[in-house]
């Protein structure tokens, strides 16, 4: 009996010390978590149902902001130029572009790859307002700019092209999209290298072109990044405007207005925070939705098991 008790202080003591070191080795990171992220949400769910202006009076509205959305006459457009830009920019460039980047500089050799990818992330290391001066100096209206430039000494005196007022939406996908690429680059790069060299040894035995390796043995492996990538990309492009600011601010007219920078502008240039806090939380809605489908469509389920190589008969 004697021996049962002590076993049981000995149990108690060890659970105790076990308590103790967790919290200590968690505690830290928890509280950040929710003084960085739970607090942020419940001060903008609480912020959306008020009508806060620059005098800072949280006067309860209910869900009025929400309705104010829905019958803002810029919504439409605000909605039709974030899809154009996140749906472009994310297939062209931040999936599409990364991933042909990522085959191309893997098939060559390892020192070349590397200083290609290098000068590819330049612009990630550039500060943001630079990045974008420097596109629009390329799509300057007048003659000095970099493609009137170009245009001139190829064709002549010709008459200097407006292309960021004719075409404000391809400039910041372009700008945004060459930045971006360089993440996916990154992650599909380092995918590739870690497959095993066995797999395209085996299907180089067997005839298989470096076309037929990419489509049956490497993008079958790659298709957990993949997923992971257009999952952070969307967000990331949903939430991001910083350039679009800087190279157009939302114009000409709103053509290049999306839904972040339309939040910017109504909370930190019209001071309607309430009215701010509401599409923010709907961008959040959006991006939880975006996930879940790209769960689906991905089927994450079969993701988590061994991956098979498909192979044609």
């Amino acid at each position: 009996m004697g021996l049962k008790k002590s076993k049981d202080k000995t149990k108690a003591k060890h659970s105790k010390k076990t308590i103790i070191s967790l919290s200590l080795f968690l505690g830290p990171g928890v509280i950040l978590a929710l003084i960085f992220f739970l607090a942020p949400v419940i001060l903008t769910i609480a912020l959306s149902l008020t009508d806060m202006d620059y005098r800072f009076n949280w006067d309860f509205v209910g869900f009025q902001n929400f309705i104010d959305i829905a019958h803002d006459f810029l919504i439409g457009m605000v909605i039709k130029n974030t899809l154009v830009y996140v749906g472009f920019t994310l297939a062209f460039f931040n999936i599409g572009l990364a991933l042909l980047l990522s085959l191309l500089t893997t098939s060559i050799s390892e020192r070349s790859g590397t200083f290609f990818r290098l000068i590819w992330m330049l612009p990630r290391l550039t500060p943001s307002v630079v990045y974008g001066l420097l596109w629009l100096w390329i799509f300057d209206s007048t003659r000095f700019g970099l493609l009137n430039s170009v245009r001139e000494m190829l064709f002549g005196n010709v008459e200097p092209l407006d292309f960021l007022s004719q075409h404000p939406m391809v400039v910041i996908i372009l700008a945004n999209g060459f930045v971006g690429a360089s993440f996916g680059m990154i992650l599909f790069t380092s995918a590739i290298k870690s497959i095993p060299r066995d797999y395209l040894y085996a299907a180089s035995v067997d005839g298989a072109g470096w076309f037929f390796k990419v489509r049956k043995v490497i993008l079958p492996l790659l298709k957990w990044q993949i997923l992971f990538t257009t999952a952070y990309q969307t967000l990331s492009l949903l939430t991001s405007f910083e350039y679009i600011l800087i190279i157009t601010d939302g114009g000409p007219v709103f053509s290049t207005e999306v839904w972040a920078l339309y939040t910017y502008h109504n909370a930190f240039e019209n001071f309607r925070f309430g009215f701010g806090a509401s599409l923010s939380l709907i961008l959040v809605i959006i991006g939880l939705v975006a996930s879940l489908i790209y769960l689906k469509i991905f089927k994450f389920k079969e993701m988590i098991q061994e991956p098979r190589i498909e192979v044609d008969a």
